[in-house]
Parts: C-alpha cells; sequence; structure tokens
C-alpha cells in the first residue's frame, strides 16, 4: 500500500485548469470576441520532444521593454503594455477598436519547463517563447539504507 500526502487544494487546482480549458477552447468565441477588448491577448501552446511553445497575440508592441514574460510554479504569465500614439484628434476619430493599454494573460504549461534557455522572439505582431522541457533525469533517486 502506497502512502499519498494530504494536499487539501489539489481538487481545486484541477477545476481552475478546466475552466480555463472550458473558456479558452469550448467557447473561442468569447474568447475571440471579448479577449483583446479586455487586455487578455490569444495564446497558442503546443510542445515538443524537447520544449513547450507559446504563441502569442500583441499587435502594436514598440520596445522589449514593453513586454514581461515570466514563469513560475509551471504557470507562464505575459504582460505588458501596448502604446499608441494618437495623432487624431479625438473628435476626429469615428471608431476605436485596436487595443491600447496593460495586458496580461496566465496560463498553465501542459509539461515542467526550465526557465535556463527560454527564448522569446517578437515579429509581425506575434510574441513567441520557447521554453525547454525539464527532463526527466533531473530527478535524483534517493537511496535508502536499511538496517
Amino acid at each position: 500500500m502506497s502512502l499519498t500526502p494530504f494536499e487539501p487544494f489539489r481538487h481545486l487546482e484541477n477545476v481552475r485548469r478546466e475552466l480555463d480549458r472550458f473558456f479558452t477552447s469550448d467557447f473561442p468565441t468569447i474568447r475571440t470576441g471579448f479577449g483583446q477588448n479586455f487586455g487578455s491577448p490569444n495564446i497558442d501552446i503546443h510542445e515538443t520532444e524537447n520544449e513547450v511553445v507559446a504563441t502569442c497575440d500583441i499587435p502594436g508592441l514598440e520596445k522589449k521593454e514593453d513586454v514581461n514574460i515570466n514563469i513560475d510554479n509551471n504557470m507562464l504569465t505575459i504582460s505588458g503594455t501596448v502604446h499608441r500614439v494618437n495623432e487624431l484628434k479625438e473628435e476626429n476619430m469615428h471608431r476605436r477598436e485596436r487595443f491600447v493599454g496593460r495586458f496580461q494573460r496566465s496560463v498553465t504549461l501542459p509539461s515542467p519547463v526550465s526557465e535556463d534557455g527560454v527564448r522569446a522572439t517578437y515579429r509581425n505582431g506575434v510574441l513567441e517563447i520557447h521554453m525547454p522541457k525539464l527532463q526527466a533525469d533531473n530527478r535524483r533517486r534517493i537511496d535508502v539504507e536499511f538496517h
């Protein structure tokens, strides 16, 4: 019989993961209809044999200081600010749909990743983040001495 440590909030993590999956994949119109307006950019995540890759649409970034990428406890958080210089007077503006302001998006990663060796590129309004997976070989086996 194996012993399992008691984790009282483990079930809440499962509920959060299911809600995240529900709102991002089951109802894509909710994300595309409301996501950009509320500062939550769309993101795709896929994995290869050696890495997890996140691709995020963030048009309008002008410099690298405008975006922050954090990985903590298998959670990827992308945040920052989109600045747009408005040359037009407010009375001449008829429609404003492009996002301006602060944004943030946090997603759970499908596999544990190493914070070392993370690469991020931004091209044509798309941020791409390559995160190397943690190898199972990093786990150290503890030898138990029996007397």
